[in-house]
C-alpha cells in the first residue's frame, strides 16, 4: 500500500486559465483572509509588503508575481486568502486565489514533473498529482525562491 500525504490544495488564476496547485499541509501554519501589506521599498516586486499576525513580522509574498503570470487582475478576486507558511524556518504569508480543499494524495498518484519542462520552473515543482481528471501542481517551497530572495524575504521578515 503507498503511503498519503496530506496536501492544502489552491488555484491560481491566469487569466481565463485556472490552475490548481497544491503544497503539503506539513508546511501550512493557517490560511487567513487577505490582508492589506504595510508596503516596503526597495524589495522585489512579488513581495507585497509586510504584516503583524500576532505579533510577528511575516512578509506576504503574491504567488502570480513570482511565477510571472502577467498582468494583476483588473477586478479583485473575492476569494483570495493568504496561506502562511514555514518555509526552511522562515514564515511568510503567500497570497492565492482561492483555497479549495485539503486531501489526502498517494505518493502512486503524484508523478515527477514532465521532462519537457525544464529550466529554473522546474525546480519549484515537487510533482503532479493526479486526481480523477484534475492535475494538481505540487510545489516545492524550498525552491520557489532564490538564496538571493530568501535574503530579502528574511530582512522583510525583519527575523534575527
Amino acid at each position: 500500500m503507498a503511503d498519503e500525504i496530506q496536501f492544502v490544495v489552491f488555484k491560481l488564476n491566469h487569466g481565463e486559465q485556472v490552475s490548481e496547485y497544491a503544497v503539503p499541509i506539513s508546511n501550512v501554519q493557517e490560511i487567513i483572509p487577505l490582508p492589506v501589506p504595510t508596503r516596503l521599498p526597495q524589495v522585489p516586486d512579488f513581495i507585497e509588503g509586510i504584516i503583524n499576525l500576532r505579533g510577528k513580522i511575516i512578509p506576504i509574498i503574491d504567488l502570480k508575481k513570482r511565477f510571472a503570470m502577467g498582468e494583476p487582475d483588473e477586478e479583485p478576486v473575492k476569494d483570495r486568502r493568504t496561506i502562511i507558511i514555514d518555509m526552511e524556518g522562515q514564515i511568510i504569508g503567500i497570497i492565492v486565489d482561492e483555497v479549495n480543499e485539503v486531501l489526502r494524495l498517494s505518493t502512486d498518484s503524484i508523478d515527477k514533473p514532465p521532462a519537457v519542462i525544464s529550466g529554473i520552473t522546474a525546480e519549484y515543482l515537487t510533482g503532479v498529482g493526479k486526481l480523477d481528471d484534475r492535475l494538481l501542481i505540487i510545489l516545492n517551497l524550498d525552491k520557489v525562491f532564490n538564496e538571493a530572495e530568501k535574503d530579502a524575504l528574511k530582512n522583510a521578515g525583519i527575523s534575527a
